[in-house]
């Protein structure tokens, strides 16, 4: 067990790459990730789970069929699972997933897009 906090903007220095969520912690069968995000990302859903966007830095939107959520620092929303969405942020954007180990950040949609799981920062 580490008796280090983990620094956000310590890990976030650490990679460049959009779109491609880094594990930074553990908690039972979740994991926290932090990303960085810019333009649009994939139409996709997570069939068997909802996913948190938190962010910490920046302004996003999740795009749904029927509407948007827009998100600011400090603030968060929970995509119910087997919803379509569609995140994009105009300028780059840090946020953390909250997501059970394995998900795909594509969902089931695939493509370029498509990160690896279960890489560590």
């Amino acid at each position: 067990m580490s008796k280090s906090a983990i620094n956000f903007q310590e890990k976030f220095a650490k990679f460049s790459e959009h779109w491609s969520p880094k594990v930074i912690a553990e908690m039972n069968d979740y994991q926290f990730k932090l990303a960085k995000i810019q333009n649009e990302f994939v139409w996709h859903d997570h069939q068997d789970t909802d996913e948190v966007f938190l962010v910490i830095e920046g302004e996003m939107t999740i795009e749904f069929r029927d509407g948007k959520v827009d998100l600011a620092a400090g603030e968060m929303y929970v995509v119910p699972k087997g919803v379509e969405h569609k995140p994009y942020a105009k300028n780059e954007c840090k946020i953390m997933f909250i997501e059970p180990r394995g998900v795909k950040n594509t969902g089931d949609s695939g493509g370029e897009l498509t990160a690896e799981n279960d890489v560590w920062v």
